[in-house]
């Protein structure tokens, strides 16, 4: 039998077939998953389909069919390792429909981040890198939502998780030679906590622009404000960011600091329905920022261009360049633009450097602590 032309699947959509397809694999050490959805409008994801396996049959579940079931959920969280494949979304998705998030968790695109120079390799090359096989690609975009669904679509659905099993099996040979499982399995549990947190996170979404330093303190609190805003406002109606305010938009209203409707129809961007629908919300929000008491506000952000801030920040890129070219790993892997941006910015005000800690602090804290102190002197 080709797997890649007709895998083997079973379709779920009872309660009992599900129950059934987890005793069926509740002895197996590690489990591949995978979800299908649809997210064009909405905020969270609307699961479509929902894919395991812990050998060549796959078990496709129908969750517009079939509700979780207990038996699942504690398939989910046994001792058995969890496979994923780039599976920020797809964790979004068992939150969702399970309510509970897979656990101990393995995410295959992390793992080839430990083992060579590409950050986020796709999984049609994954596969073809492990296993020599081409995937089909066609069914990737198709509606997910539609009942039934073909068989090119099933069979792209089964193939997502059986060869998922068959490139792991490399991969961990590979982490095991370099050392590097226990790097993985940290990384991997941080990316579940990160998912737990859920709404935690929304006060920190600001620091994602990557203009920040345009603004001063008050406008700075006022963009966060309105972020922190927007993020639960998204979530609370179910809707995509862009269709309640852009990033782009409320970035401008900071710049701005309306002090009424007029004020805010007349900044950039912005649209007289959104005046109409969250012009008072925004303009309180506004308000709110310009009375915020001095010792309140947060702090500015340096200007990038900076004669000092230039050079601490090529220092440290250049330490973290040089460990990445040493591990053989892309150097995003090691420490993002943002996190480098973010010690040069303590450095910057006089401020201990918060450094890594885990396995970058041991690939990296002392690199970048003398290259702090170099560049500052």
């Amino acid at each position: 039998m080709s797997a890649l032309t007709s895998p083997s699947y079973r379709w779920i959509e009872t309660a009992e077939q599900l129950d059934a397809a987890c005793r069926d694999v509740e002895g197996a050490s590690v489990i591949a998953l995978d979800t299908e959805f649809f997210r064009e409008n909405t905020f969270f994801p609307v699961p479509a389909l929902i894919q395991f396996a812990a050998g060549d049959l796959a078990y496709l579940i129908d969750p517009l069919a079939v509700p979780c079931t207990e038996a699942f959920r504690t398939l989910l969280q046994n001792q058995a390792l969890k496979l994923l494949h780039a599976c920020s979304e797809d964790l979004e998705v068992f939150q969702l429909w399970a309510g509970v998030l897979p656990a101990p968790l393995i995410d295959t695109q992390i793992a080839q981040a430990f083992l060579g120079e590409v950050p986020a390799m796709g999984y049609q090359k994954l596969v073809e890198h492990w296993v020599g096989e081409t995937l089909p690609k066609e069914e990737t975009r198709s509606n997910w939502l539609t009942r039934p669904l073909t068989p090119s679509q099933c069979d792209y659905a089964a193939l997502d998780v059986i060869y998922l099993l068959r490139v792991w099996a490399l991969q961990a040979g590979r982490l095991e030679t370099l050392g590097r499982r226990e790097w993985l399995a940290e990384e991997c549990a941080a990316q579940l906590a990160q998912t737990e947190r859920g709404s935690e996170s929304d006060a920190l979404w600001y620091t994602r622009q990557r203009q920040l330093w345009r603004l001063d303190a008050r406008k700075l609190e006022a963009y966060r404000r309105m972020t922190i805003w927007r993020e639960g406002e998204t979530r609370r109606r179910d809707l995509p960011r862009n269709w309640l305010a852009a990033d782009k938009l409320l970035f401008a209203v900071a710049e701005a600091m309306p002090k009424n409707r007029f004020e805010l129809a007349a900044v950039d961007g912005i649209k007289p329905a959104l005046v109409k629908r969250e012009g008072d919300t925004l303009l309180a929000l506004v308000k709110e920022a310009r009375a915020c008491p001095e010792e309140a506000l947060p702090s500015t952000w340096p200007d990038p261009m900076e004669a000092g801030f230039k050079r601490r920040f090529k220092a440290l890129k250049k330490a973290v360049t040089a460990r990445a070219e040493a591990l053989e790993m892309a150097p995003e892997m090691l420490m993002r633009r943002r996190d480098i941006e973010a010690l040069v910015m303590q450095a910057q005000a006089g401020e201990t450097p918060t450094l890594p800690g885990g396995w970058r602090g041991e690939c990296l804290a002392e690199a970048l602590r003398h290259a702090l102190e170099e560049s500052g002197s």
